[in-house]
């Protein structure tokens, strides 16, 4: 959940600036264009940047056991 979040301005921001510049092409051309785009993004600025940040809500603490 945590991920979509983060991820859903990245996309929107993308689509806002492509679109304008791809404006002739075809949905999968554009598909193609943003997809290795949004991957790259993902694992190297976002999910870092998730766990850095909010590494207490993805990962919890193990309970200590009794």
């Amino acid at each position: 959940m945590v991920l979509m979040l983060c991820v859903y301005p990245v996309i929107t921001t993308l689509l806002y600036v492509l679109v304008p510049l791809t404006e002739g092409w075809a949905t999968w051309h554009r598909t193609l264009l943003i997809t290795p785009v949004m991957v790259f993004s993902i694992i190297f600025v976002v999910t870092p940047l998730i766990l850095k940040y909010l590494h207490w809500l993805v990962i919890p603490r193990a309970r200590p056991r009794s």
